[in-house]
């Protein structure tokens, strides 16, 4: 029998016709996880199973044929590891969204930001051992949750998929292999520098330079935040930047010396009391929220041990509500790629206090929920792509006005 009969599942594999349905692949060399993530996947509405395979180099042989739109790859497997097969499967199939699954150690910590950085859209952290898999309600909300937000962002290119599919996909599949329904787009709307689209209002940038820079960000973010600090950095003068990336506790540490190596600031994780220095970068540690707080004339870093917002912990709101407070209509806010609406209501609040916020866009966003939540209240002076962000922050920092912006 070949590979593929024996290591793909293809009951359930094309939805009914007139259907739609995000196709996920599942990569892991446990038998017990590759079941019990199928059987989850397939126990979602809109959600199939298409694939499941024990290494690597057998997710990469049979891709085409099974074309998902999600793979779930565990980074540690025989034969060909998780990140030895990434690029390789975005070579094959360009545009799957492809999400990292590790046990929480500093090692797979450092590999998971590293494939983000080759092309993974995400990560999930996944139980040490397949028993913690089994009962971990948070392991399998966290994995569905990813899936349906990425999986729905790669659907919405299959109509231009299926275009290009007539070469190649038809090589890919077997015969006795039905197509896969055609999802389509139900909007299409041109991507200028600044977004002001029907119902998405802009505000005035402030008047005021700003003091402090605050970011948040969460799936798709690491990347995203590395690059723009990396352009930024020359250009940042004296203000600090303070960042809430949705993170574990694991990940953050490693994540700003990512910053710092990029960019050459200082960078790492905020501690509870420090001051609020010029020019330096403090990231949120996982699972305690970041806030600011005036101490005299100064500002001071305090975590939190709260419970969760929107979620999350740490979130972005309650850094942005509490550093508004004492920076005020001198606070610059941007909202990156991310799942959910964390960060909207913080930057509606440093708006209505005359600060400046801006958005990334939904065309560059790996899941334009936070930074479309951002949008759509009319809380930001600008909505750009990613390769534009740096540069208005840059101008905004250094009170450089643009009107065409």
């Amino acid at each position: 029998m070949s590979a593929i009969v024996k290591e793909t599942v293809f009951s359930n594999a094309t939805p009914p016709s007139g259907v739609d349905g995000i196709r996920v692949m599942i990569v892991d060399d446990s038998v017990v996880v590759r079941g019990l993530v199928s059987r989850w996947i397939n126990e979602e509405p809109g959600l199939i199973a298409v694939g499941k395979f024990s290494n690597g180099l057998k997710a990469l042989e049979n891709v085409l044929e099974v074309d998902p739109d999600v793979i779930v790859l565990d980074i540690e497997m025989p034969v060909m590891s998780g990140i030895e097969a990434l690029p390789e499967i975005l070579k094959r199939l360009p545009g799957v969204q492809v999400i990292m699954a590790s046990t929480l150690t500093q090692r797979n910590a450092e590999i998971s930001l590293n494939a983000l950085s080759l092309g993974a859209a995400d990560y999930v952290p996944k139980p040490v051992s397949n028993s913690g898999v089994t009962t971990s309600a948070d392991f399998r909300n966290d994995l569905i949750e990813k899936i349906k937000a990425l999986g729905a962002k790669r659907t919405k290119r299959t109509s231009s998929r299926a275009q290009s599919s007539v070469g190649s996909s038809s090589q890919a599949r077997t015969s006795n292999s039905a197509p896969r329904p055609v999802l389509t787009e139900t909007t299409t709307v041109s991507k200028p520098e600044v977004t002001n689209s029907p119902g998405l209002s802009l505000r005035p940038a402030s008047k005021m330079r700003p003091r402090v820079l605050l970011i948040g960000s969460s799936t798709g973010g690491p990347p995203a935040l590395v690059s723009v600090m990396e352009k930024l950095a020359p250009k940042l003068g004296n203000i600090p930047v303070l960042i809430t990336q949705h993170m574990p506790a694991t990940f953050t540490g490693i994540f700003a010396s990512h910053i710092a190596r990029a960019s050459g600031l200082v960078a790492k994780e905020g501690i509870d009391g420090e001051a609020v220095l010029p020019g330096r970068v403090y990231v949120a540690p996982g699972g305690r929220h970041m806030i600011v707080e005036r101490k005299g004339a100064s500002a001071v870093i305090r975590l939190t041990d709260g419970p969760e917002v929107n979620f999350c912990k740490p979130a972005v709101d309650p850094l942005f509500e509490t550093a508004s407070k004492v920076y005020g209509a001198s606070t610059l806010a941007a909202v990156f790629t991310g799942m959910g609406t964390d960060g909207a209501k913080g930057a509606d609040i440093i708006a209505n206090a005359g600060g400046s916020v801006l958005a990334q866009d939904e065309e560059t966003s790996v899941v334009w929920g936070m930074p479309g939540a951002t949008a759509k209240i009319g809380a930001c002076c600008a909505i750009l792509p990613l390769n534009k962000i740096a540069d208005k922050l840059a101008n905004l920092i250094q009170g450089i006005k643009n009107d065409t912006e």
